[in-house]
């Protein structure tokens, strides 16, 4: 378990800024654990192994290259992402382990939600009944991770659309408050933080 675990709710904040907020932060000689929560601007982020034919009409919305494992994927509004800053190294964490225990920790964060989600084989992130709900791109650079995962929990969807979410032709997706209306964007995060609090 991290001893030094710090959690940071820092609202609605751009993509570029956070990046590289990330990269500095990995990279600090006093290199303390952090999980940060926040929502981001609308924005597609193509990742390392991104097919930019994925993005099908992207219209107003920015398109940015970054770092992160896995395909493409969609922030806006009403979405929780969360980055782990760990020391996978301390943990003793291989890439794999990190993935699985990430989606486990959504799974019962749904769970205490009751709402009933899956896992696909060779698809990272958390599915319900094929619908996708959290989207899951990490990267592990001198034994420290950063990025994460975003969950929809309250947002306009319609992006998705204009997009093959993860690589994914007609990759439907859910998002929280369809499935659950009575949690509030504020529970929600009480919820994440008691239960990584507990994970890591």
């Amino acid at each position: 378990m991290l001893e030094d675990l710090t959690f940071k709710s820092l609202g609605v904040v751009n993509y570029h800024e956070t990046l590289d907020l990330m990269k500095s932060h990995i990279q600090k000689a006093d290199f303390n654990n952090e999980i940060w929560l926040l929502e981001h601007p609308p924005i597609f982020t193509l990742g390392t192994a991104a097919d930019k034919n994925h993005i099908l009409d992207a219209k107003d919305i920015p398109v940015v290259e970054t770092d992160r494992g896995g395909e493409v994927t969609y922030h806006g509004p009403g979405q929780l992402v969360i980055y782990f800053l760990l020391d996978v190294k301390k943990l003793n964490f291989g890439p794999k382990k990190l993935v699985s225990t990430i989606q486990e920790f959504v799974k019962d964060l749904l769970a205490d939600l009751s709402i009933d989600c899956n896992f696909i084989v060779g698809a990272p992130g958390v599915y319900v009944d094929k619908k996708k709900i959290a989207s899951i791109g990490l990267r592990i650079s001198k034994g420290k991770s950063y990025h994460g995962i975003s969950i929809n929990f309250d947002m306009d969807l319609s992006p998705f659309k204009q997009i093959n979410p993860c690589g994914y032709e007609g990759q439907e997706v859910t998002q929280i408050k369809d499935l659950n209306e009575s949690v509030s964007k504020l529970q929600l995060e009480k919820m994440v933080i008691n239960l990584l609090k507990n994970t890591f």
